[in-house]
């Protein structure tokens, strides 16, 4: 055999093993790896004394996945003073018992819930290429319904208040916290509009929750006075680049924002982050835990859950 073309060969089939084991580390390993993110955010009135938010979301969930019902189970030890559900706990119809099954011993602590996408519809086969490209979910056409109802009824039972659309006061320990969520936004389900007005005066912070961080949810939020926003739904890319980060956010927030914290504020979206205003809020976006069944891959981009520490702004 001709010495050049043995040496390309050898590098295809190089080329050819890596990727197959890229592929396996992601299917098999990554997906599975889980992690619990912890920041501190300086969002509450002066004063006030440090309050931690467990953030669960995008668990995907399908009654064979234990490892992951467990690693959420365990998040009870964290003993925060707020869980935020904040959507897609489904892909499957009989996955509810599953999902009431991790979140039981969270229902201990005070929480609050919004919906997303795949808590009403079940997934579905499609070209992954397309999620490449797509910022906004199509009609839900011909899509199996999920016993969404089941889901938000178990939830309430556990003592969590149902965000979707609506607006809260809850009082955690001494502190006064206002929280305000829409419906999901990639479904064109929110309703900012019907639950919009001022922030509290009295409350220590008053604080956004959505499944998908739409700009059009998220600038009114901010423009009422939220400090805090919380979402989901962009699994952080699912499939990112080393030292690049997300390529995708499967909606129209900026891929620098596809995870963790950052700061928000009306016309973020087509600013650098370097141009934030002081008084802008602070967003965290959780890459989730799980990913669609036809999709079962994750990439420099681990499953996780985040514990935010609030503590008093500046």
């Amino acid at each position: 055999m001709n010495t050049t073309v043995g040496t390309a060969l050898g590098t295809v089939a190089g080329v050819a093993a890596l990727g197959v084991a890229g592929v396996g580390y992601a299917a098999v390993v990554e997906r599975n790896w889980f992690a619990l993110r912890r920041f501190t955010v300086p969002v509450l009135a002066p004063g006030t004394p440090p309050l931690r938010v467990l953030q669960v979301s995008d668990l995907h969930l399908v009654p064979r996945q234990h490892r992951r019902i467990e690693w959420v189970r365990g998040l009870a030890a964290l003993s925060p003073d707020l869980v935020v559900n904040s959507g897609d706990n489904l892909a499957a119809l009989d996955a509810v018992p599953g999902a009431l099954h991790a979140m039981e011993p969270l229902f201990a602590f005070p929480g609050v819930f919004v919906m997303g996408s795949n808590d009403y519809y079940a997934p579905v086969k499609k070209n992954p290429a397309r999620y490449l490209t797509r910022k906004h979910a199509e009609a839900p056409r011909g899509r199996v319904t999920l016993p969404i109802e089941d889901l938000r009824a178990g939830f309430r039972a556990g003592g969590w208040v149902d965000l979707d659309n609506a607006r809260t006061t809850l009082r955690l320990g001494g502190t006064e916290v206002e929280l305000v969520g829409t419906d999901d936004a990639h479904i064109r389900m929110d309703s900012y509009d019907a639950v919009s007005g001022p922030a509290s005066s009295t409350a220590a912070v008053t604080i956004g929750v959505t499944h998908a961080p739409y700009q059009r949810v998220l600038d009114p939020m901010v423009e009422d006075g939220a400090r805090l926003l919380i979402a989901g739904h962009t699994h952080g890319g699912q499939l990112a680049l080393p030292f690049y980060g997300a390529l995708v956010t499967n909606c129209d927030l900026p891929t620098n924002r596809a995870k963790g914290v950052s700061r928000w504020w009306p016309g973020a979206g087509s600013a650098p982050s370097s141009a934030a205003p002081a008084d802008a809020a602070w967003l965290h976006v959780s890459a989730g835990l799980g990913t669609s069944p036809y999709a079962p891959v994750r990439f420099c981009c681990r499953p996780e859950a985040t514990l935010l520490t609030l503590v008093p702004r500046a």
